[in-house]
């Protein structure tokens, strides 16, 4: 019989409606619950492409006499973490200070009063590897609740003392300086391996997705290039390894070195941040250098988002699982959908393009993953392989693995992520003249204004088949929402999507900004948690922090807002504070600052929008790579109706009739223009 989640709108939640676990979704009413029967809450976070939450739910949770134990001694409750980010962020907090480590599915004990007391992360259904089990995890907990509850209380207060007591602040820290930017290339220099292409010594490699954007702008900046040179090693390193989906775009979510000096095997949930940063990214390296591998990586990422995560609705559900049945045993396990043998290789493509795509795709007899499969990558002694030939190689593997068992894809849209999207299938669709991959960002971004905006003061943060989540969007939706809309707006010229991201920056100033001008990841009015979730520090997205102030630097320099660019600066003293010791988790907030310390600069193209010269004009100042420059087109501002809202475009004029560029800096102009060399020349574009 299905239990309270069965009501759930997360695919993650439901998962584990049938499960025999007395499921609550975090609510009031199961603290109540917890106060009424005298017993501690257990609270497990996960969410759906998540291999050990599976592992986790299938080993303990659909076990009938682990679940009528949880049932007895405990209140249950099932939390998503991309529902409910500011649940998860706290706890997550307090897990990383306790045991020094952190990940999912996250296991917590509190009170009824939600103060933690015990934590962990995957627990196996025996000991195993030093580790207890996930029933004498509980046996242990509840005996300590019943024979040491004071003890139990006490250390739930002093952990929740201890949370509540840890604040950021950009107060008296200063805005970027060209000292802080030079000091986090030079860390960033400390860290990067020229001989692998990646950053960090460690055998998990996440995709520097918001490094290489700051190594982009600062060597158009500045010129550095050393900058430029590690974008690029880390770009090819990245397309060329497992990481990368060889067959059908995309990435994955990280790979792994299973041994010294073995090949790096990809953990297989594809996200959507993650494909829609590194599209981002890769469009903007080909824009600064031409390069066919990154004009190549770009597409097929952004193909692949339209193919596999677009929703009915037009907009992009959040995941892919790393998880799927393998056609053999009947077993669900991760990436039999990607893996190959040489013999599957040959039976698709018949002999000799099978022997051709093993060399070219490091497909071995041995194997590079389990049971003597491989994972496509690219090798850098591979084999040449003509174009054409290798297209037809590519799409008949594409289809054949079409005819596989798919992975589960959790089709909730989350508002930040579809924000990301948005701005990389938009810009995508300028640099490279695919005018589809435009309206699909347009039909994702009017998804967002009809269902999780729909005329409120407020942003939802997810919805799933077009009906709307119950949860309020946090700072990051706020901040990469609005960033999608201002891109949107700069490549379609349609005036609208500034008034939306305005509207946004707005509440952004209102409601999750504090006196000093820090920021907080929730509005002022949300729900009260343990504390106030507080976290400026990019990981595998942009924090909200940075997300917004982003944003609200790039509004400043479209509509001149003072108020918005002082918020701006003043949210990104924390850049200067964190760039450079830890660049690597702050990457966001330094590309922001390298915009910050060009201008941004504001470029205004107007003439008519059905004038050849302007379309070249238009798509000149897009490629331009001056660091997060804004770009408005169109009549100019009051002439027929034209402008819109772009008040960049306010009294401007035509030189000798034609279609004409304004390149400013805080609404100083340089000489107009209506050649797109010269445009190019002034925004540092190499492809006009």
């Amino acid at each position: 019989m299905p239990n309270r989640l069965a009501h759930a709108t997360s695919p993650y939640l439901l998962q584990h409606a049938d499960n025999p676990v007395d499921w609550w979704q975090w609510e009031p009413a199961a603290f109540d619950e917890a106060r009424r029967r005298g017993v501690p809450v257990f609270l497990s976070v996960g969410y759906s492409s998540c291999h050990w939450c599976h592992v986790l739910a299938h080993e303990s949770f659909e076990d009938e006499l682990t679940a009528a134990y949880m049932n007895e001694h405990f209140v249950n409750i099932k939390v998503d973490r991309e529902e409910r980010p500011d649940v998860d962020a706290v706890y997550m907090e307090a897990v990383q200070a306790a045991t020094g480590q952190g990940g999912w599915p996250m296991s917590v004990f509190m009170t009824a009063d939600a103060e933690p007391f015990y934590f962990g992360t995957y627990f196996p259904p025996e000991p195993r590897h030093g580790m207890p089990s996930f029933t004498q995890v509980l046996e242990g907990v509840y005996a300590a609740w019943t024979g040491r509850r004071e003890e139990v209380g006490e250390v739930a207060r002093k952990i929740t003392g201890d949370l509540a007591g840890r604040t950021f602040s950009s107060e008296g820290t200063g805005r970027p300086t060209e000292e802080s930017q030079a000091g986090a290339l030079l860390s960033l220099t400390r860290d990067y391996d020229p001989t692998s292409g990646w950053f960090g010594s460690g055998d998990t490699r996440f995709p520097p997705s918001m490094t290489v954007e700051f190594l982009l702008r600062h060597h158009a900046r500045t010129g550095s290039e050393g900058g430029r040179e590690m974008a690029e090693g880390a770009c090819e390193a990245m397309a060329r390894a497992s990481l990368f989906d060889q067959v059908g775009g995309g990435f994955h979510r990280y790979v792994l070195r299973q041994q010294a000096g073995g090949a790096l095997v990809p953990h297989f949930e594809k996200m959507l941040y993650d494909n829609a940063l590194l599209c981002r990214v890769y469009a903007h390296l080909w824009r600064a250098t031409g390069s066919d591998l990154a004009r190549r990586v770009a597409l097929e990422t952004a193909d692949f988002m339209v193919r596999e995560l677009r929703t009915d609705q037009g907009g992009f559900a959040s995941a892919l699982d790393a998880d799927s049945e393998d056609p053999l045993t009947g077993e669900h396990v991760e990436g039999a959908y990607y893996a190959w043998t040489p013999a599957q290789l040959r039976e698709v493509l018949g002999e000799a393009d099978g022997e051709v795509a093993a060399g070219y795709f490091g497909v071995t007899e041995e194997g590079t993953f389990e049971h003597g499969t491989s994972v496509l990558q690219l090798p850098q002694d591979g084999p040449a392989v003509e174009a054409g030939r290798l297209a037809g190689i590519k799409e008949r593997l594409l289809a054949a693995r079409g005819r596989r068992p798919a992975p589960g894809r959790d089709d909730k849209i989350v508002a930040a992520w579809n924000g990301l999207a948005i701005a990389a299938l938009a810009e995508c669709g300028a640099y490279f003249e695919r005018p589809d991959l435009v309206e699909r960002a347009t039909e994702a971004a009017d998804l967002l204004v009809r269902v999780h905006m729909d005329g409120r003061a407020r942003l939802s943060r997810t919805s799933r088949d077009g009906r709307v989540g119950t949860n309020d969007g946090v700072l990051e939706d706020y901040g990469d929402v609005a960033e999608g809309f201002l891109a949107l707006a700069s490549v379609t010229g349609e005036g609208v999507w500034l008034e939306f991201a305005g509207f946004l920056v707005d509440l952004v100033l209102d409601r999750f900004t504090a006196e000093d001008g820090s920021l907080y990841d929730t509005a002022h009015d949300a729900e009260k948690l343990i504390r106030r979730p507080q976290d400026p520090t990019d990981t595998a997205a942009p924090s909200g922090w940075t997300a917004a102030a982003g944003a609200l630097l790039s509004y400043a320099a479209h509509t001149g807002s003072q108020a918005h660019r002082t918020a701006a600066e003043r949210a990104l003293g924390v850049v200067q504070a964190l760039g450079p010791r830890v660049p690597r988790f702050i990457g966001h907030g330094l590309s922001v600052a390298e915009a910050l310390l060009d201008g941004p600069r504001e470029v205004a193209v107007v003439g008519d929008p059905e004038d050849a010269a302007l379309a070249l004009l238009h798509r000149t100042a897009l490629l331009g790579t001056a660091p997060g420059a804004v770009v408005a087109a169109g009549l100019p501002r009051g002439a027929d109706g034209g402008g819109g809202e772009f008040p960049l475009l306010a009294e401007r004029t035509l030189v000798h009739d034609l279609p004409t560029a304004y390149v400013c800096r805080h609404f100083v102009c340089a000489r107009p223009t209506t050649d797109p060399v010269e445009l190019a020349e002034q925004l540092g574009a190499v492809r006009p």
